[in-house]
Formats: C-alpha cells, structure tokens, sequence
C-alpha cells in the first residue's frame, strides 16, 4: 500500500505544478511559438499540428516502437551478435602475420614509422616488437591465425577478415564511442540502437537491443557505448547480467500479485497517455513501452536467461560455468537470445589493453590468457549458430577499437617491465562471419611491419555502411531528424566493403 501512496501522492504533486504561475506562464510560451510555427510547418491547415501533437494521429509504431518492421530492402541479415574486445587486441599476435617484423625484433624503430605521428605513450625512439606468436595457415582460404587461438582457427573458413581497419582515434573511451556510435562524442545513438529503431524486434516479450558485459568492468567510454542517443530512449541496449538475476527487480516484492502488478502498471500508463496528450513527448510514449516491456520481460527472461538446462555437450563446446560471469556464458546467452528473436546483442569483454605495464597486461603472456578466455566460446558460437541453422540469418562482428603497434612501448621513454604494445590507429584486424559475409575472405592488405594499411583500407564509416546493408538498409538514406537536419549512422561517410558480401 505505501507504494500506491507514493504514486498517488506523486501524480497530486505534479497537478499542482502544472496549476503553478511558473508552469503557465512557460506552457504560454511555447504555444504562442506554436502557433507562429504553425503556419509555416501546416500552411492554412494549422489543426494538423493540434492533431499529431495530441496522439490522434498515431501510428501503430508510435504506439509500439518496438513492433517488428521489414528492412528497405531484403537484408541477408536478421540479427546481429557483436563481439567488443574493449582495451583493443593485438592484431599482430592474432591475424596478422609479419614475418619481416620478426627481423627487426628489439632494433630501434625506424624514423620514417614516427615522424609526423602521435602516440598514447611511445616516446622518442622505441624498439621494434617482433610478434610474440606462432603462425600457420589454415582451412581451405589459408587465413593465417596465430597459436593463441587454436580453436578459432578450426572455423577461419567460416569469417572474412579486414585486415586493414583505421580509425582516427587513439583513446579508449573516443575510439570505442567512434566504433559504436561513429562518432567520437557524446550523443549519438550506437549501432545497435539505429538497428532496433529501423527493424523492431521479432520478440515483444524481450529488448530487442541486450547487452552483456565481462572481464569485469565496463568499457572505458561507459555505457553510452550502447546508448540511444537522440533516438527515443526505448532503443537504447538493455543490459543483463550472466550471473545472479538476469536484470535487477525482475522478481515482484513481497505481497505484490501479479494482477495488482498488472493494475498498478495500468494506472501509470493512464496517467502517462494523459501527458502525452497534454504534452507530445514522445519520450512519454517510450516510457509506456518501457513499463509494459518490464511486465512481459518478468515472464520470459528467466527462462532466455538460465543455461543451467543446456545440455552437457553445448557446455563443453562453449566451456561455459553456470553461474559465473564470463564472456563464454555470454556467447551462449547470446545464441538463446537471438534463436528467441532479440535484433541485436552486444558483447562486451574488458581487459585486451596490453600496454606491458604488468603480466596481465603484456603482450606475451597476458594476451595469451585473454584469448584462452574468448578462443573456445567465440568458435562454438560460429559452430553452434551453424548447425541450428542461424548463422546464415545472424551477423557475427569481432574486434577492438583499435590496434596495437609494431613497436614495444616505452612509457615516458622508459622500457617497460614487460612486452606491450601502445594503441595504434592506422591498421588493425576485425572479422565478420554469417548474415551475408563471404566465407573465408580476406580484404586489406598492410605494409611489411603491420603498420600501416597499403591497400584496401577500412574506416570505421565503412564498416558501419557494410553492416546496416546486411540489415537491409542504405546507409545513406537511413536517417533520423535531429535539430533540423537528418543524421544517420555513417554521418557523411562510408563505402561499402563489397569484396566481403556473399
């Protein structure tokens, strides 16, 4: 009972407001610039205006801005699984083999690689790093991967790689807003969230934007890496936990029953649609959503949520551990999440910034452990998304927000304890697998250090225009306005990448 006192106590206060001087004279305000609008948005037809603004007007997905929509075009893609190893691996110990690099181990860093460039924390003349890995060719397409991960490369013929990634971004918390959001500031929705707007979700009863994290610890640009941006805030990544409850308060307090649940979410969504005709917010109508989603999520997370009733065999494939919080149990969510029809599910693993500063954070051995951590589960997502019959449906992206460099850093010009690497923008390695990517491709090709790509490079704008095109969506004409102009994911940019569509 207090929390119905509470809420009623809450809806008599916010009458009062709105009989206040202060909220008059502000309502006045902006009707009065209504109407001088009115005409020049409606010409003589000024009711329109009154129409649209009171919800007579709305469409099926004003009143759901979830409900499933069909792409522009066939898009060869249904769902997407985004796999973010936020720190940036090491492409030079994973994809990208450079033999040459080898000769040039622990000699000083030729000027011609440093001149004109800047670094996070190289300074003055480095050494060259040789990679700390053993390479080999592998499947039908002879993709080099690295001995770190044994078990992906069982499955390279099923990815295509882009071997030649820049960005323009050489911190963290930037380059990992650039690569989810295309942009490097604050406030632009992210890529999943331009892909719910455009698509909806096939569940009702789930987000259609899930996100899961690992390696305890966000990514360093927080959670607007999954944001909505300016796009109604219903679009934005739910996140779930893989241990403990799946979302916090899913379960009701005590004495609270289901249908006075039901009730008391039916009072605030009356008086929530009686704002939203006072007001046109549409931020109201997301907010709607957002109660009668949280409902229906109650009934069906547990469920999508629990791999406890995963047979033993998917365990092993995975070598998933009920109960923890790790990037394998992520992997296997995250198949149940797309076979139960969730758009997009986002994968964030922290703790591949392998500067050399400690173990953990060297190239050798730190690095080696981190990909023990991600090489079984990654491959059994590919294998396991295959043999139901997914993963020509579904869109597997991996990578980092950016790369590493051929060069051995030298914190403040010192050497350090151990073998690392600083953050290096000009070339670095992510893969695509499923949804309309050609098997076994490889595009882009670098120079004889693993510095700087020669050919076929890739922007962040590129990839972004490739992947809403697997969606089904011209990343040109897939737009939003925004304070009077049309946005959209690749700003003013972006190619796509042909060679690596099937």
């Amino acid at each position: 009972m207090k929390h119905l006192e509470k809420l009623f106590a809450e809806l008599a206060v916010q009458k009062l407001q709105n009989q206040t001087r202060r909220h008059f004279l502000m309502d006045c305000v902006s009707k009065v610039g209504g109407l001088a609008l009115a005409p020049l948005l409606f010409g003589c037809e000024p009711e329109q205006l009154m129409k649209s603004s009171s919800g007579l007007n709305l469409s099926e997905r004003d009143l759901n801005p979830l409900a499933p929509l069909p792409p522009p075009f066939v898009g060869k893609a249904k769902s997407i699984i985004y796999l973010h190893m936020a720190g940036a691996p090491s492409q030079l110990e994973l994809f990208d083999f450079k033999p040459e690099l080898a000769k040039y181990h622990n000699q000083d860093c030729p000027e011609s690689l440093l001149e004109g460039r800047k670094f996070a924390f190289i300074r003055g003349v480095p050494k060259m790093l040789g990679p700390q890995a053993k390479f080999a060719q592998h499947g039908k397409s002879g993709a080099w991967v690295s001995d770190y991960l044994p078990h992906f490369a069982k499955v390279a013929d099923e990815v295509a790689f882009l071997k030649a990634v820049h960005t323009d971004q050489f911190n963290h918390g930037p380059a990992q807003l650039f690569m989810q959001t295309g942009s490097p500031r604050l406030g632009r929705p992210s890529l999943g969230s331009w892909v719910t707007y455009g698509l909806g979700t096939e569940n009702q009863n789930l987000p259609g934007f899930v996100v899961l994290t690992s390696g305890g610890k966000t990514p360093d640009a927080g959670k607007s890496v999954w944001g909505s941006g300016f796009l109604p805030s219903v679009y934005q990544g739910v996140q779930c936990r893989s241990k403990g409850d799946p979302v916090l308060y899913l379960e009701d307090p005590t004495g609270m029953s289901r249908d006075l649940k039901k009730n008391v979410i039916s009072a605030i969504n009356q008086v929530n649609q009686e704002d939203f005709e006072t007001f046109g917010d549409p931020e109201i109508l997301a907010r709607i959503n957002q109660y009668e989603m949280a409902y229906r999520m109650q009934i069906e997370v547990p469920e999508v949520m629990n791999i406890n009733d995963e047979p033993a065999h998917i365990h092993e494939l995975y070598g998933t551990k009920p109960g923890e919080e790790s990037f394998a149990n992520n992997c296997l969510l995250a198949r149940k999440l797309v076979e139960k029809g969730v758009r997009v599910v986002q994968l964030y693993d922290w703790g591949w910034d392998t500067h050399g500063t400690d173990h953990d954070g060297s190239i050798d051995m730190g690095l080696r452990n981190k990909c023990r951590e991600i090489d079984r589960p990654m491959s059994a997502l590919l294998l396991d998304l295959k043999q139901r019959g997914l993963l020509e449906e579904t869109l597997v992206v991996w990578g980092g927000e950016f790369g590493r460099t051929p060069m051995q850093e030298n914190r403040e010009g010192k050497v350090q304890g151990f073998m690392g690497r600083d953050h290096h923008v000009d070339a670095f390695t992510m893969w695509m697998a499923g949804g309309g990517v050609k098997k076994g491709a490889s595009y882009g090709i670098t120079d004889d250090f693993g510095f700087s790509g020669v050919d076929e490079r890739v922007s962040v704008h590129d990839l972004h225009a490739t992947i809403l095109q697997l969606m089904g969506f011209n990343h040109e004409k897939f737009t939003y306005d925004f304070q009077g102009r049309p946005f959209r994911l690749t700003d003013v940019h972006g190619e796509l990448i042909h060679a690596v569509l099937a």
